[in-house]
Order: C-alpha cells, then structure tokens, then sequence
C-alpha cells in the first residue's frame, strides 16, 4: 500500500455522491452499477467520459487527450493484456490526459520536435477524495509517456508506489507531466526520463522552448491545469495542495517555491537536483579521472567496492560499534594511499588480489571523493576530505562522500545524464553516448577524451547559460514570497546519496538561511533532515551490503509535512528504524544544521543520541 490511512485521510468533508436509482428490468440496482455511476458523474461537477474533452476548456492551449474510467480491481492499463504483476486499481478512479501547447515546432520524428507538455491527472470519487491534490515530480530528464494514448505513466521517480495508488489510497487528486517531451529509443529501457536529445535543435543549438518546458512551465502548468480540473469535477477547489518530488522532482518542487509561490502550500522534497549544471557536470569527473589518470582503465566493482568498504570500516566507529555506515562524513579523513590493507603487493601493500588497488588508482577514489577541480589534483585529504557545506580548495563541485556506492557514476559506463549535458554546454553531440540523437551527429562517447580543463569549460559555460537552460540551477536562495503566504517546505536528502552530492543541499539550505533572516525565520517554514547511510532513493546507499542504517518512510516524511501544513505541528527530531528482524536499529534524525551526537552506551539505539 502505498499510504497509510490513518496517516494521510482527512475527516470526510466533501458531499457525499447523489446516486440516482437506476432501475433495471427488474428492478434492482447492483452494488457494482452504482460504483460505476460513483465514478462516471460527481456532484455539481463533471462526468468522467468523453464529454470532459469538449466541457474542461481552461484555455486555447489546453486539449484533453483522453478520459478513462477505472473501477476497483481493474488493471491500470490502456491497451494489450494485463500481466501477472499488472497493477490494479485500489478503488474507483477518473484519469484524464491534457496535452498543453503550443510545444515546439520541426522535424518529424526528431527528439526536439514537441506537441506540448503531456500531463497525467487522477481523480478519486467524490466520496473518496479527501480534498487534497498531492502532485508528483519526475526523474532524470523527466520525459514519460503522460500524453500517450496507449500507456500510462505510472512510476512516480523516486516516490514509492504511483500516483494511480496516491489517488486510489490516500484519496488525494494526483498528476505527473513529462515536461514536455518523451523521446526515448525504442526497446531500451531508460530509468533516466528518456534522455537529453530533446535539448538540442537539429542544428545543434540549444532548444530554448523546450528548456523552459523543462526547467519551469511544465510543473507550473501541472499546478494550475490540475487545480482546474478539480474544481470542475468536483464543484468545488481543494483545500490543500502539495508537491512531492525526488531529485528532479525535489528540482522542481524548489523551482516552484522560488518562482510559482502560490501554486502548493506544502513541498516534499527529497535529494533536489539543483545546482543542475554544476553537480551533474561535475558526475562525469570519476570518468575523467580514470581516462586521464588511469589511460582510460576503468576501476572494477570489486576494487570499488573493497576501497569504499576499507573507508567505512576506518570511519564508522561510534562508542565502541562499527555502524557500517559513516555518520558523519565530514568527520571521515580516509586515504587509500596509505592503506596497505587496500594497496595490491607490488605496492608494498597486503590487499587482495582482484580487490587491491595501485597507488594511482588509490588516488583517483581520493579525487572522486574530493570532487571536480580544474586540473585534477586534490589535497591530501587529512588536509581537506572535500566534505562540507562549502567550495573549498579548488573544488568545482563536490565528490561523492567516502563509503558512498560509487559503481554508477565511476563503473563502466558514464551515467548519460552527465555525456548529455556536456554535450550542450560544449556545443558538440558526439560528446555524448550513442543514446543522444541529432541531426548534426549522433552520440559517440567522444566524453572520452575530454581533459580536466575542458570539463571545466563546460562547468563555467553550464553557469553562463542558465538564461538559454531557463535557470535549470534552480539555485535562488529568495523564497520570500513562499515564506509570506505561509507555504512550507520539508527537504530530506541522505549522506550516502551516489549520485547528487548532499553538500549541494547544505550548501543551498545555508544560503537561504544567510538571506532571509537567519536560523530561526527560515525554520519557520523550511526545515532539513540529513539522513546517514541513505542512498539516492530510501535504500542503503553504500558499498556495505550488510550496511543496515535505519531509514525514514516516505509515508512517514509525507505526514510530516502534512501535519506541519494543516495542524501547524512543525517536524523536529524523529526517530527511524531499519526495520530488520533480529538485527533492529534505530537513530534520531535531527533538523539541520543540529546532527546526532551520542550520549549514552548504546550507539545502536535513538535513545542514545541528542540532536545537538
């Protein structure tokens, strides 16, 4: 289930359905006949048929696409045959598919032509709505299959279950968009919202109208065309609206605080992908590193693994536990240089064979971790680890903390959010994988042979050209306007995230803190939880298999905020488990910038820690 009721039901308040007796030959109605009628007309509001296409108009640019009722049971499917893990619907639900124009013009069949912002809405019965609208980010480059007419877009990006389940579950009005595009190559599974091919015209410049479709209008369109809509089907607004995005969902729940204050009163938001072109620039450095410092071989997954696992084993001591996770990174001074138990025998070293490393590549983990720099190097790191809220040193981005997973962004393929990117900010499509497609060359992984200091030309041109990325940083530290109409904000984001460094979101935190007032104006209404060991989603994030950190729930962070937004009861210190028979933990999460410090003999357990 993907909501606890007794988290996230309001009391009924909405005017139950007028059935009206429908009297069959013999004059019986069936219970199933009057869920369908639930369903197909609420009460002073609009009927869930294909009569919504022509009466729901918000305005010349807005078509709706498709309208579908499903009932309790049905598989959530609009075409083939339902699969044996096909979803079903948990009660009775009315989705409508809008397509917002006018897109952008060119090529058919090239991955920068656009119809519009395809947008997903589902709408519980008017029993079941609990006056909410609880609308959902994307992931990656945010590119789905919301404007189809054949599939339905139900991943949520980083969000456990689906918005189908959100709207048939908690009874909340629920929406995706794919920000405007949905290419991807046929047959190939992309988890990265199809790719960055839209971004570029065939020409090879930078898409601007897509961009912005991207970066900002999407998102606002989805709040206003699904407040709408709401109010059209059920006669009436709802009475809270929220946002609930991770990574580029936690983008845009931050972009629409900064720019579209109105439009939520409460935002979630989970490992936000802002600093876009500086932190996602900065994901192809451990690819660089090992091509300029390696001679292009890569590191293995064993050798990734024994290393980081050498760095939790040195830093994960609390009391007298090894965790096996690191609590704290900033606190974690590592260096596998010096580490003979990691270093391979012709070193001078006793690590294992296929496991051990050379002194170079010890080096290059002390340069992932450390971060982008202009030439490569990186201090010594009982001088500087490269953790922390601010740049050091010449660091262009943050690196990854030590401990953290790193068999995405350094194992054998470049993650392609990062090739595609630099493709963009340099101009040049062949600097990307095979995956990118343009008229002016396809990808060819010519990221290859990019060096340190082309890398960061690209950071500097991905800073110059955030008017042409519409503002993809998404870096305001002016959330005034959402602060004044009382809009809250609960961000999270874990330690051992592997793909977007959490210093970015201390970093962002720290400078809202700087311009509006201090520590406490800004609590009142935006609050942060560094969660240690978690990964870039609620999992275990780091090169510890038996690595068992106690992990909030998305429900839970959900309620949270929530509370926070109808009851005034602001998230403070909150406990969490691992949820693991027979080896069960708990820990205190505590509101940045505090951090847990331990107080008493059991490092194992909440009660043994302050939020200090």
């Amino acid at each position: 289930m993907f909501f606890k009721s007794n988290y996230h039901r309001l009391p009924i308040w909405v005017v139950g359905i007028l059935l009206i007796g429908l009297a069959s030959t013999v004059g019986t109605v069936t219970a199933r006949s009057e869920t369908r009628l639930a369903v197909a007309r609420t009460t002073d509001g609009l009927a869930c048929d294909d009569g919504l296409k022509t009466s729901f108009r918000p305005d010349a640019l807005t078509t709706v696409l498709l309208v579908k009722a499903f009932y309790k049971g049905d598989p959530l499917l609009l075409s083939g045959s339902p699969a044996e893990r096909t979803p079903k619907a948990a009660n009775d639900l009315c989705l409508v598919k809008l397509n917002i124009g006018p897109g952008n013009p060119g090529p058919q069949g090239a991955p920068s032509t656009s119809s519009g912002i395809g947008i997903e809405i589902w709408l519980p019965t008017s029993t079941n709505w609990n006056g909410r609208i609880h609308v959902m980010g994307g992931g990656g480059w945010a590119g789905r299959t919301q404007a189809s007419l054949t599939e339905l877009a139900l991943d949520s990006a980083g969000v456990p279950g689906s918005p189908a389940e959100a709207a048939g579950v908690e009874g909340a009005v629920t929406a995706t968009t794919d920000t405007g595009h949905s290419f991807a190559l046929k047959g190939v599974e992309n988890p990265t919202g199809g790719n960055g091919s839209f971004g570029m015209l065939p020409d090879g410049r930078i898409n601007t109208v897509l961009w912005h479709d991207f970066s900002e209008r999407a998102i606002h369109e989805m709040a206003i065309k699904t407040k709408a809509l709401t109010l059209a089907f059920y006669g009436q607004d709802a009475r809270y609206s929220y946002w609930d995005g991770f990574s580029t969902g936690g983008r845009q729940g931050l972009k629409e605080a900064q720019i579209n204050p109105q439009d939520f009163d409460g935002i979630l938001v989970g490992a936000p992908a802002i600093n876009w072109t500086r932190f996602i620039t900065s994901d192809l450095n451990p690819q660089v590193i090992m091509q300029r410092d390696l001679g292009g071989a890569k590191l293995s997954k064993a050798e990734l693994d024994a290393v980081s696992i050498a760095a939790i084993r040195s830093c994960d001591k609390v009391g007298s536990v090894h965790l096996g996770y690191i609590l704290d990174p900033a606190e974690c001074r590592y260096d596998p240089t010096t580490d003979r138990s990691v270093l391979c025998a012709s070193e001078g070293g006793q690590g294992v064979p296929g496991k051990c490393v050379t002194r170079p590549e010890a080096m290059a983990f002390n340069k992932i971790w450390y971060g982008q720099t202009p030439d490569g190097t990186a201090p010594l790191p009982a001088l500087d680890n490269g953790f922390g809220s601010q740049l050091s040193g010449q660091q262009q981005w943050f690196g990854l903390a030590r401990g953290t997973n790193l068999n995405l962004l350094a194992g054998p393929t470049p993650f392609a959010v990062s090739s595609d990117l630099v493709a963009m900010e340099l101009g040049d499509p062949t600097l990307a994988t095979p995956a990118f497609i343009n008229a002016r060359g396809n990808g060819s992984d010519r990221w290859e042979d990019i060096s340190f200091a082309r890398l960061k030309t690209a950071q500097d041109d991905g800073v110059a050209l955030q008017h042409t990325f519409a503002n993809i940083n998404t870096d305001s530290a002016d959330l005034s306007a959402f602060r004044a109409r009382g809009g809250k904000i609960l961000m999270y984001h874990g330690l051992s995230d592997f793909l977007i460094p959490p210093q970015g979101s201390m970093n962002y935190y720290n400078r809202v803190v700087e311009q509006m007032g201090g520590l406490d104006a800004v609590q009142s209404f935006y609050r942060l939880y560094l969660i240690p060991g978690m990964a870039h989603a609620i999992l275990n994030g780091t090169a510890n298999p038996d690595a068992a950190p106690p992990l909030p729930q998305h429900d839970e962070l959900y309620a949270l905020l929530t509370s926070w937004v109808e009851k005034s009861q602001a998230p403070g210190r909150y406990k969490v488990s691992n949820n693991r028979a027979g080896d069960l933990r708990t820990f205190p999460l505590c509101i940045y910038p505090q951090r847990p410090v331990l107080v008493g003999k059991e490092p194992l357990r909440a009660e043994s820690y302050r939020c200090s």
